[in-house]
């Protein structure tokens, strides 16, 4: 099917989590994206999750509907492979999307020379150039201190790369807003970000760089409570968890009355003269209110809980590991039309999502498999860069370029 972006080709020249979640971004929304890899593959060609084959199904999950190449970068015919493939003409094409910080052949300067139009968005580790990942920009920032339960004394990192997630998705929004004022003024730019800049403009976002500056008082763990309003977990009858959450008026008032507490909440205001209908005076008398509810979670198991909880349309949740949710959420499989089922090679069949969002002019794209490496080398050297069949077979034959899928042919003959 047609995606919004069809027409648009991508070079993407990545690893790891950030840029490759741009590019599999983009081509879920139509576009041609060409992931370019190392003849061994990427440094994140073996990453953790792996499937019981061996294979990295991180991998095959940040690269869904790609087409990939395999080139030897070290051979000067490799690199120059390369180069035509991100300097190919078209009015959509010229579109070159990085974390692989290489000066000289690949750098903007260098490439801009073979196509004055090209867009070029790189990610950066901090805006020094210097290397970062996820899990040294959060401790830099102070997110581990404020993370993991009251009175912990010691850092908890999270185990979701959030400032990955979020750099994807703003160098996949800085594609399509070079690619905007190309369409205007017919010129190309070169596009920076770094991952630690997505992440000290979030704190800026959040209020939490005022709060540091302006308040005496450190912020501090608070655990599962809902940090400046009420929000809080609980356990049930029968062991079961549930967090439940009292962030606004309505839901703080379904909270209480499906509970019973409203005499005690009552009470409790009364007590302290404080409005208990403030979310902020719920986050500071918030110990006093999770005692007050205890007894009730405790009297029942978690699925008279779900009922009343739903038929009251409170907002709550209850915890699961991830095997659980994928075994009994329908959110999580087909029954979600995001979701297909798909046999991956060498991983197996399991659901894959497409891309969350709806677009009511274009019927949804299904999702598409993620390529073996190298899988699209020939038909990307013969329709993106213009060799002839000669010349494809004696790139093969000499190992410069490669196709996982076409060796594995070769050594079963």
């Amino acid at each position: 099917m047609t995606g919004i972006l069809n027409g648009m080709r991508v070079v993407e020249g990545s690893a790891f989590v950030a840029v490759p979640l741009a590019g599999m971004t983009l081509a879920q929304m139509g576009a041609d994206v060409i992931r370019f890899d190392r003849l061994q593959g990427g440094l994140d060609a073996g990453r953790w999750p792996l499937a019981p084959s061996g294979n990295s199904l991180f991998w095959a999950g940040l690269n869904k509907g790609k087409r990939s190449i395999a080139v030897d970068m070290s051979h000067p015919e490799g690199r120059e492979l390369i180069t035509r493939t991100i300097t190919a003409p078209g009015d959509d094409a010229g579109i070159f999307l990085t974390n692989l910080r290489v000066r000289g052949w690949m750098d903007y300067e260098t490439l801009s020379q073979f196509r004055e139009d090209l867009i070029m968005v790189t990610l950066l580790g901090d805006r020094q150039g210097r290397p970062q990942v996820d899990y040294t920009v959060n401790p830099a920032l102070g997110i581990p201190d404020i993370t993991g339960p009251e009175g912990h004394d010691a850092p908890v990192a999270n185990a979701l790369p959030a400032w990955d997630l979020m750099a994807g998705h703003m160098c996949a929004t800085s594609v399509l807003a070079a690619e905007r004022h190309r369409l205007r003024t017919g010129a190309g730019q070169d596009v920076a970000l770094s991952l630690k800049d997505v992440a000290a403009a979030t704190l800026g976002h959040l209020g939490m760089i005022g709060d540091a500056v302006l308040n005496k008082a450190q912020r501090g763990k608070s655990g599962n409570a809902l940090y400046g309003a009420y929000g809080q977990d609980f356990i049930c009858a029968d062991g079961r968890r549930v967090m439940v959450i009292g962030l606004t008026a309505r839901q703080w008032s379904g909270l209480v009355k499906v509970t019973g507490t409203e005499a005690a909440m009552t009470a409790l205001g009364k007590r302290h003269r404080r409005d208990i209908r403030d979310e902020g005076v719920r986050w500071e008398l918030r110990h006093e209110i999770t005692e007050i509810l205890k007894p009730w979670f405790a009297a029942r198991p978690s699925k008279v809980v779900s009922k009343l909880f739903d038929d009251a349309k409170l907002t709550w949740s209850e915890f699961r590991t991830v095997k659980e949710a994928v075994q009994n959420d329908p959110d999580l499989s087909t029954d979600n039309p995001m979701f297909a089922e798909l046999t991956q090679s060498g991983l197996g069949r399991f659901p894959v999502p497409g891309h969350a969002a709806t677009f009511s002019a274009l019927d949804r794209t299904p999702p598409r498999a993620a390529p073996t490496l190298g899988a699209n080398t020939e038909e990307i050297l013969s329709d993106v860069t213009g060799l002839d069949d000669t010349e494809i077979a004696r790139l093969f034959d000499q190992g410069i370029v490669a196709d996982t899928s076409r060796s594995k042919l070769n050594t079963a003959a």
